[in-house]
Order: C-alpha cells, then sequence, then structure tokens
C-alpha cells in the first residue's frame, strides 16, 4: 500500500518570538533582509554616509513655489543656468570633502543635486552626518475583490485603457522584461501622450536593450553604495535592470501588470492576474539586491525617479528601523519623499512587517501615504482525511493524493520511518532535519517514496502560522496543536510498537485532498497580523507624533503575482514566474495602482489631493457590516481594529475617484508642519531640508491633512481642516462626529453648501472630559446631498482635564 508521511514540528516555538514572520513556512512576508548595519564601528572601519546640504537643489533653485507638481517650478534640466547650478553644487560637495577628509581616506558615490542637495559617501565613521542603515525589502483576485473592473475600470474605458497615460516608478530589486505580466500588446498599442516623462533604458547582464518594449518605458540600476560596502555575487548581483530577487517584478505586476495574464504554477491553472492599473507604464529603478542594499541607493533612485517624471513612486522598500541622531521626519529617506513630492509625485510606502505590536510603523511622514496589508475573503483550505472518516483541515496548495485523496495511503510518522534499519534509504539525522521549518524538504517524501507528507504541530511549541506553499507533490501544513493531536492520537491507536518502541505493524490510513482550489467565504477584510501598527512616532524613542499612520489599508495577504523564476533569495520558488506572498511590500502597490487610475480620471489632481480621496473615502466595516478585525499574535485571535490598525480603513476605488471634498496641503504646509514640532531646533529643519523656517503651524495636528491626530491632549485643543469641492455641482453636507473617548468634540459649522472649486472651513474643538491615558478613537463624517460621503479618522491622546 502506499505510504504517507507526517512530520512534528519541533520548532515552532521560534513563531512566537519572531513577530516579523519573516520565514516563509510561516507567513510569506518578503522581509528579507538583504543588508543592515549594526553594531559599533571600529574606528577603521568604513561605511556609507549621506550627507544634506542647505542650498537650494537645481529643481528648486530661485523657485519660492511650494505647490506640488512639476509644472510650478523650473524642472529644465537642460538650461544653461541648471547646468551651471548641478555643477556648483557638485563642485561644494567635493570641496567638502577635500577640507574635511584627507585624500584616499573616502569615496563619494552619488553628488544629489536635482531634488535634494547632498552626498553619500564612503569612508570612516562621522558624527556630522547620518550613517546608511541599510534597505529592507518590506493579483488574481484582488480586482475583483476591490470592484475594478465593474466600476473604476468601466469608468475609463474598460481594462484596456484602465491606467492610460500614468507613469509608475518603482523603486525595488528591478524587474523580468520578458513576463507576460510586462510585454507589449500589439494589438492594443498605447496611444496615451507621456511626453511628461523622460528616462533611458540602461542594458546589462540579461538585459538588453530590447526589454525597454513600450511596457516598460524605462529601466535604470543604481549600485554604487552596494558595491562599496559589499562584493557583489556575479550569478545573482546583475548590473543592470534585471530582477533576479523575484520582489520587484511581484510588485510591479500587482501595480500595472497586464491585464488577463494566466497564472499556472505547476501544470495547475488559479486563474487570471492583472495589476490595478493594467495600461500604465513602468518605470524600472533597481536599488536592491539578492545580497545587499543601502538606502544610499534607494535615494538615489527615487532623485532619478523624480528627475524622470514618474507620476507615482512605489516604495515597497525602505529603511527597517528610525534614525537615531534626527527625527522621524527628517532622516534622509524622508526628506527624498519630501523633495519627491513637492515636485509633483505621488509616493506610497510600505507600513512594513512588523506587527502586531503598536509602534512599529516605518511610514512616518504625512508626504507619503503608508500602506497597511490586509486579507480578502479567498483561501486555500487543504484536508487530511483520516482512515477513521474524521477530516483535519490545513493549508498547501498541492494537488490530491492517489484517486483525488479519496484512496487512502498507509500513514507512517517520519520518527518512525526510519527507525526499522533499512526500511527507508534515510538516516535519523535527515528526517530530524526536516523537522526544522526552515529546512522543510517536501520533496523527501517523493525521494523515500512517499506518496506525501503532512507538517503537523508539535504540541510542545504551540500552533504555527501556515501560509499556503506551492508543492509539486502532496502535502499539507497543519498549524493547530488541536488537529495535530487528532492525528497523532488515531496514528497510534492503529499501529502496534515492539518493546523496544519500534512499530511492527503500520494500520493507520490518510488521504490529502485537493488544496489548490480557492475557497471565497467568511470576514473579510482583516487586518493580517505581520501588518506594522501605530501610532506614528518622532523619534527612536517612539514618542508619538500628530500624524495618523498607517493612512490606508489594502490586500497584501496571499497575493498571486509575477515571479523572477531567478528567485535568488528563495530557491523553493526556482523555475517560477508566479508566486503567492504575502506583506505590505505587495499591499503598497494596490495604493500605487488605484493612485494611477484616480490620476487618469482627474488629471489635475495633486498627489495631496489623490491621497486625500484615498482616505476620506475608505471603508472601516467588513463584509459582515462589522467593524474590521485585526489579527492579534496568536493563531485564530482577532480584535476590532483602530485607526493605528487599518488606517482610514480598506480603499474603495470606485469612491476614490469621486470623494466630493479634499483636503490638500503643499510642500510650503509641510515645512510650516515641521518648524511647529516642539523641541525641534530651526537650525536641524533647515540642515535638512535647505529652507528657513519662516512660520509654522499653531500646532502640528493643524496640518491639513484627511484625519486629525493629538498625540498629547491636554484640557482642549482646537484645531481647522479645509475642504474644497472637487465635484461638478453645489453639494449640501450635514457634518457629525463620533467623539473619541475621554473628549467633547464640537464642530463648526454643522452643515454647509459649497460650490464646485469653493472651499469650507471645518473648525474642530477637542476637549478632555475624562485623562483616559491612551489613545481613543473617533470620527468626523460629512454626508452630502449627492451621495458624497467624507470620514475623517480621529485619534486622540487625552492626557489632562486641565
Amino acid at each position: 500500500m502506499p505510504e504517507l508521511m507526517f512530520l512534528s514540528l519541533k520548532m515552532i516555538m521560534a513563531t512566537k518570538v519572531d513577530r516579523s514572520a519573516s520565514s516563509r513556512y510561516y507567513a510569506l512576508l518578503i522581509t528579507i533582509l538583504v543588508f543592515v548595519f549594526v553594531g559599533t564601528c571600529c574606528a577603521e572601519e568604513r561605511s556609507v554616509y549621506l550627507v544634506l546640504m542647505e542650498e537650494q537643489p537645481v529643481a528648486f533653485h530661485g523657485s519660492h513655489l511650494s505647490h506640488e507638481g512639476r509644472k510650478d517650478m523650473d524642472f529644465c534640466m537642460d538650461s544653461e543656468v541648471s547646468k551651471a547650478h548641478a555643477k556648483h553644487l557638485v563642485d561644494s560637495h567635493d570641496q567638502l570633502l577635500r577640507s574635511n577628509l584627507e585624500t584616499g581616506s573616502y569615496n563619494k558615490l552619488y553628488s544629489f543635486k536635482h531634488i535634494v542637495n547632498g552626498f553619500s559617501v564612503h569612508t570612516t565613521p562621522s558624527q556630522l552626518v547620518e550613517k546608511d542603515r541599510g534597505a529592507k525589502l518590506m493579483t488574481t483576485y484582488t480586482p475583483k475583490f476591490l470592484g475594478l473592473p465593474q466600476e473604476v475600470w468601466a469608468k475609463e474605458g474598460g481594462e484596456k485603457k484602465a491606467g492610460e497615460g500614468i507613469v509608475i516608478g518603482f523603486v525595488d530589486t528591478g524587474i523580468t522584461p520578458k513576463h507576460p505580466s510586462f510585454t507589449y500588446d500589439h494589438l492594443n498599442p498605447f496611444t496615451s501622450n507621456i511626453s511628461h516623462f523622460s528616462g533611458a533604458c540602461e542594458t546589462g547582464p540579461r538585459f538588453p536593450s530590447s526589454s525597454c518594449n513600450g511596457k516598460i518605458v524605462s529601466a535604470r540600476y543604481f549600485s554604487a553604495g552596494a558595491q562599496a560596502i559589499a562584493t557583489l555575487n556575479t550569478s545573482m548581483d546583475f548590473l543592470s535592470p534585471f530582477d533576479a530577487a523575484g520582489h520587484g517584478s511581484h510588485v510591479a505586476s500587482i501595480a500595472a501588470g497586464n491585464d488577463g495574464v494566466p497564472v499556472i504554477v505547476d501544470g495547475f491553472y488559479y486563474g487570471r492576474a492583472s495589476g490595478m492599473a493594467p495600461r500604465a507604464r513602468i518605470a524600472v529603478y533597481k536599488a536592491i539586491y539578492p545580497t545587499v542594499g543601502t538606502i544610499t541607493d534607494v535615494v538615489a533612485a527615487i532623485e532619478q525617479a523624480t528627475v524622470d517624471g514618474v507620476d507615482m513612486l512605489t516604495l515597497s522598500v525602505g529603511p527597517d528601523e528610525p534614525p537615531e541622531d534626527t527625527i522621524t521626519f527628517l532622516s534622509v529617506f524622508d526628506v527624498f519623499m519630501l523633495f519627491a513630492r513637492r515636485a509633483g509625485v505621488f509616493v506610497a510606502q510600505a507600513a512594513g512587517n512588523h506587527g502586531p505590536d503598536f509602534s512599529t510603523v516605518v511610514s512616518y511622514s504625512p508626504w507619503s501615504v503608508g500602506v497597511a496589508a490586509c486579507s480578502t475573503d479567498r483561501s486555500y483550505p487543504g484536508s487530511l482525511l483520516l482512515g477513521n472518516g474524521l477530516k483535519v483541515g490545513g493549508v498547501g496548495l498541492s494537488g490530491p493524493t492517489f484517486g483525488d485523496g479519496k484512496f487512502l495511503c498507509k500513514l507512517v510518522l517520519a520518527k518512525d520511518a526510519v527507525r526499522v534499519n533499512g526500511a527507508f534509504p534515510r538516516t535519523p539525522a535527515y528526517v530530524e532535519e526536516c523537522q526544522y521549518p526552515e529546512a522543510l524538504d517536501p520533496y523527501s517524501s517523493r525521494t523515500l517514496g512517499f506518496m506525501g507528507f503532512a507538517f503537523v504541530a508539535n504540541p510542545a511549541y504551540g500552533d504555527f502560522i501556515a501560509e499556503p506553499i506551492p508543492f509539486d507533490v502532496s502535502g499539507i501544513m497543519i498549524p493547530e496543536v488541536a488537529d495535530a493531536q487528532i492525528i497523532s492520537q488515531y496514528y497510534e491507536q492503529n499501529i502496534q510498537r515492539d518493546e523496544r518502541g519500534f512499530v511492527t505493524q503500520y494500520c493507520a490510513k490518510a488521504a490529502i485532498g485537493e488544496g489548490r482550489v480557492a475557497s471565497f467565504v467568511g470576514q473579510a477584510p482583516t487586518v493580517s497580523r505581520f501588518s506594522s501598527r501605530g501610532p506614528d512616532f518622532v523619534d527612536i524613542n517612539r514618542n508619538p507624533a500628530d500624524v495618523l499612520k498607517p493612512d490606508i489599508l489594502a490586500p497584501g495577504h496571499q497575493i498571486w503575482a509575477a515571479w523572477s523564476p531567478h528567485s535568488a533569495l528563495d530557491p523553493t520558488l526556482t523555475g517560477y514566474h508566479f508566486a503567492l506572498l504575502s506583506g505590505t511590500s505587495m499591499a503598497t502597490p494596490h495604493i500605487v495602482g488605484i493612485a494611477a487610475l484616480i490620476k487618469q480620471y482627474n488629471p489635475s489632481w495633486t498627489p495631496s489631493m489623490i491621497a486625500s480621496a484615498i482616505s476620506t473615502t475608505a471603508i472601516k466595516y467588513d463584509n459582515y457590516g462589522e467593524l474590521i478585525l485585526a489579527e492579534g499574535s496568536n493563531l485564530n485571535s482577532y480584535y476590532p481594529s483602530t485607526n493605528f490598525d487599518r488606517g482610514a480603513g480598506l480603499v474603495n476605488p470606485d469612491r476614490a475617484v469621486d470623494p466630493g471634498l479634499i483636503l490638500s496641503s503643499d510642500f510650503e504646509d509641510h515645512m510650516n508642519f515641521l518648524c511647529s514640532l516642539p523641541g525641534i531646533d530651526w537650525s536641524v529643519i533647515n540642515a535638512a531640508t535647505g529652507e528657513r523656517c519662516n512660520r509654522s503651524l499653531s500646532h502640528p495636528a493643524n496640518l491639513n491633512l484627511p484625519s486629525v491626530t493629538i498625540s498629547t491632549l491636554r484640557s482642549s485643543l482646537t484645531v481647522k481642516r479645509s475642504l474644497k469641492n472637487v465635484g461638478s455641482r453645489p453639494e449640501t453636507y450635514t457634518c457629525s462626529v463620533i467623539s473619541p473617548n475621554g473628549t467633547v468634540v464640537n464642530l463648526s459649522p454643522t452643515w454647509f453648501r459649497i460650490a464646485p472649486q469653493e472651499t469650507q472651513d471645518i473648525v474642530i474643538q477637542f476637549r478632555v472630559i475624562q485623562a483616559v491615558g491612551e489613545f481613543s478613537f473617533g470620527e468626523i463624517v460629512l454626508t452630502g446631498s449627492l451621495n458624497h460621503i467624507v470620514r475623517l479618522p480621529l485619534s486622540v491622546l487625552p492626557i489632562s482635564t486641565s
């Protein structure tokens, strides 16, 4: 009789400690640490440092305009004046280095001169600059789940037009140009004008000039930082835009992959994939390599993407920890995002994968959209049928055992299989190794002659988190101890052992059912366990900030998308063209693709207007009509989500293209916000941004965001929000409020009528009636006579009544 092997996990304990769940076998988060500096350097050890200087960069030289958008500033990089200023900046960088460092003791990597004035240098430690702490990497069903085909795509001419004219930049691990998600459709050629964009097609290993095919309109790579601190592996760290890792291809296809691409893995058809904006163009900026990644290369990529003229920028990559020597908003990474936003680029950033602990977000600043991750109602249930008729649920993307899972095989515990001398050609050490999740080798069952395998939880270590993994052999993971005990009890009752404990007769039987067919049931969405939580914070001590993070929630759990068959970071996916992954890296391109659709529908909108529309129209209730739930630390543990879990809520694309009212803020507003932060010397802001503090807000919470967050509320505080009617008709709005616990919130006015393109101010007065000592949450709801509903989340920490 054919046999089925099951193994007991012995290191499930690791999942209890590692909340980031970086192991594929627990949660496919793609939170791979590609490089990070830790510890204290010895005196002579070289590292990469980044220096920001005060003088204006080329893009904003001589400009006092604060509006978001390329048309509002001198962006003629080829003018003689711009060239002269660029040379002046580079010369000043070189002069500073020569006057402070000995010849031969440093290597300048980049001169940043277009949107930020500064440089990066490889040298010995210095207290005057910010050290590069490394960079970390943070769609068959989700378009339907978000209602795109029948709603937004239909408004824009269907999937064959959705995203036309928009260029999305991806700072990531590169792209796989021959993947069907990125091929040029000669039957439906692009007709849109992207003259606002200029780029280049840099070639190299595995990336010929034909890779830039019209769908991919530009591809560049940045490696000076990587090469300065590491010896690149030529078998995977290709000096070209080619994606050897897979992450960049996955992210790009979620946002802008072609529509209707068949997803076939191990011969099984999982459906058709599409990006959120399938007709958007792709601009690639490779800055992360399989063995190393630096913020230096990432910010160089951000600057070039901005200069090239991308409309949107996807950052599923970034620092994984706050800066040590400055506030979060003034890290080099955040300053580059600030100036990209100033140039009219919509920037979305992964919130991070360190949930469910609080204050773990790595998206800090109000000028970028921080994206949290959630599940959909799709799952891939598997089952193990025991000989006694009991069926145990589990997870595994594999086909059934012989006879479509109806023919029962002999069930053998792995450790028993190797105890009988000569019974199976493997040593005990090999099978013992297989019981470690990080060394899971499902193909051992085939080598040993088994029909398949079942990986079960070990009671000593508790439940574990299992994500569906494609197996080309029949396999299933049983993550719950209670189910594992059912299997173990049945097994022990149906075998015979001798006095030494060796099995002499196997009578236990089992079969593995089909695990590749999706089920669409259950409560959804839920905030994913791994998704980083707020509150946002201003410094390394995690003092809370007056900014809501994350901003928005999008699907990021079990997302099918393109993959590089090279798969340098995950050998188990080598040869695959698609992968099912989870992480805020996957949620972020959903938002960027939707932002592209909003921009296509409303071409004159600025990034802050797009961000506002996404936020104020979001949904905070699930498909059961209940408040969206968030996963807790333990398996099957949930709690009602708050603003710090889901931001404003689940993105609602159909409402976002026509939000009724928007709240906007520009570069001047962002500078006033920075200058209003308590305890921050204005000279520090000037040094980081090159801008002087001419004025400040009365309170940081007065930045005109589509939310209100007050990190410390004593007695009372009054803030203001300005809203603009972006509709085509006059509309009357009634204002209502749900006050956070411990507060009373009053609004003025309580209703208003607003004409198209007019602006209405709302005064919001908070008063503490009870010092609850923790953040509490509420919302302002503006209900329009033309069915527009505008929501502003409130997050307040009431400290005292006086």
